[in-house]
């Protein structure tokens, strides 16, 4: 272990100790306003987090230190929540702290699971596929009979700026209330992003590659899987990963509009209705983790497929 990583390994010590030292002081303010101590010990608490963070992002050598600094982030911001809210006694209507968050989605996990399997194991995770899936095909067509661009771009871009608070009540009425009708839209979503991507990753190998395959007298279909694929996998792994939040986004947004008895956006408008709002941002963090592992997990999955691929080497 360096000295620098002592270092930082002691600030983030002492910025602990401070953290547990002053959040009894804000649960203690009660109905007095918070004293002068508690705003400087809050003061010097924040510059501490600051620096730890800092020192933590300059760590050199493992990416764990990417994933630490990261997750220092995150805790800071969720303590700093809690601090404030619990010390100005904030309404739990306005913003719940996160202790009570947590609790709600422990009480409440059953519920909340079936939201999550009816919102993003089939909404999301069917709708993504199909959306993708399509504008990847789409795509292949449009740069195998370039003809086809002037037809098929053209009412593609026309897709993407279909409002979505227009599309859902139609797709309810089409698909039903269940989870097709939210399928249907993230479809629509993801269609196309992915064909505007892949399609800009097609034409992304270079004149050299394309003209030695044209010396093989290789076949469309092999230059495609040998050479332009390849190369356009970072472009498709950049709609996939934008993709990944727009279904989630879509998908929720949709379930406001109609839907059975269980979603994650069922679940917040219903909540919200009836001023429980625990339950409510319970449900926006099971949605938000949701997204960054889905996000996650496609970085992963990227720097496997296009490990040779400068952006993915430097990242």
């Amino acid at each position: 272990m360096t000295r620098t990583t002592k270092l930082t390994a002691l600030l983030v010590l002492a910025c602990l100790v401070g953290a547990l030292w002053l959040m009894p002081l804000a649960s203690a303010a009660g109905d007095e306003p918070p004293t002068p101590l508690f705003w400087l010990a809050t003061v010097v608490l924040a510059v501490l987090a600051v620096q730890s963070i800092r020192r933590m992002a300059a760590l050199d050598g493992a990416r764990i230190y990417g994933m630490l600094t990261a997750a220092l982030f995150g805790l800071w911001v969720v303590y700093f929540w809690q601090l404030l809210v619990v010390a100005f006694e904030v309404p739990r209507v306005l913003l719940p702290p996160p202790s009570l968050i947590l609790q709600s989605i422990a009480s409440h996990w059953p519920t909340l699971w079936g939201d999550f399997v009816q919102t993003v194991l089939k909404a999301v995770l069917i709708g993504w596929a199909l959306g993708s899936g399509l504008g990847f095909a789409v795509a292949v067509a449009i740069d195998r009979m370039p003809f086809l661009q002037r037809g098929l771009l053209p009412l593609a871009s026309l897709t993407s700026t279909i409002p979505l608070v227009a599309v859902a009540p139609i797709a309810v009425m089409w698909f039903g209330f269940e989870w097709q009708s939210k399928a249907a839209v993230v479809v629509l979503m993801t269609f196309f992003p992915m064909l505007v991507s892949t399609l800009a990753g097609l034409k992304a190998s270079g004149k050299l590659e394309r003209e030695l395959m044209y010396s093989y007298a290789a076949s469309y279909t092999r230059t495609l899987l040998a050479l332009r694929l390849p190369a356009a996998l970072p472009f498709m792994f950049g709609a996939l990963k934008v993709n990944a939040t727009l279904a989630l986004i879509g998908a929720i947004v949709a379930e406001f509009f109609g839907s059975p008895t269980s979603g994650l956006g069922f679940r917040i408008s219903t909540e919200a209705s009836r001023m429980n709002m625990p339950l409510v941002w319970g449900a926006i963090v099971v949605a938000a983790v949701t997204g960054s592992v889905a996000y996650a997990v496609l970085v992963q999955l990227e720097r496997r497929a296009a490990f040779w691929h400068p952006s993915v080497r430097e990242g």
